[in-house]
């Protein structure tokens, strides 16, 4: 029932970040918005929110498929695990000391979300944060008892679930708040209610990372 209770704890945590990824400005809904006002067609913001998760997806992928394909290595399991975990707590404090945006971002034309949201999701770590969780996932796997075939197939069925998952989370999210704007608040309203999450987002992943080491087998 422990395992269970866990395992079930780690997919409402998928979930959980997609969300905070997704009301995160950020990740790129206000660009959604500006862009379905500035071409004054609605299907304009649902072309856009597909452009940003498209992008959010790809760069869970590479980071989350690396790591399935490691796992099969059960006997570095445990160094893996504590690895990522520093690696995410790493990041967290680096990006509390600079807060200063990557610059080759405002390079990225506005035309371009896709690659855009693929880029800031690398550059802030979004990707990183899901490997804690993902690693705990992949623990509940009863890997002293099945080939590494096997294994690995399971490790990266799991990865597609959690991008996929998490992608999705992310971007209804963020999409609702969008269409909120869009309809009855204004880019107006944005500009005097903007929200930074910056700081909140390098102490979510010190706390994740964390967290994976308190409670990594």
């Amino acid at each position: 029932m422990g395992d269970l209770n866990t395992t079930a704890a780690l997919w409402w945590a998928v979930v959980a970040s997609g969300i905070y990824h997704g009301i995160n400005p950020g990740m790129g809904w206000p660009l959604a918005v500006s862009s379905a006002l500035m071409e004054q067609k609605y299907a304009s913001l649902y072309k856009a929110l597909a452009a940003l998760a498209l992008g959010h997806l790809i760069a869970m992928a590479v980071i989350l498929f690396p790591f399935s394909m490691l796992l099969w290595l059960v006997e570095w399991q445990r160094e893996i695990q504590i690895g990522a975990a520093i690696l995410v707590i790493s990041l967290g404090v680096y990006l509390l000391i600079n807060r200063r945006h990557p610059r080759f971002l405002a390079r990225v034309p506005p035309s371009r979300l896709t690659l855009w949201s693929f880029l800031v999701a690398m550059a802030h770590g979004a990707g990183l944060m899901l490997v804690p969780i993902y690693l705990g996932i992949c623990g509940k796997l009863d890997a002293g008892h099945v080939a590494a075939e096997t294994l690995i197939g399971g490790t990266l069925t799991i990865a597609i679930l959690v991008a996929l998952i998490h992608t999705a989370a992310m971007i209804l999210s963020g999409g609702a708040l969008a269409v909120g704007v869009y309809h009855w608040l204004g880019l107006k309203f944005l500009s005097k209610s903007w929200f930074n999450l910056d700081v909140v987002w390098a102490l979510s992943l010190i706390f994740v990372g964390v967290l994976a080491l308190i409670f990594q087998h």
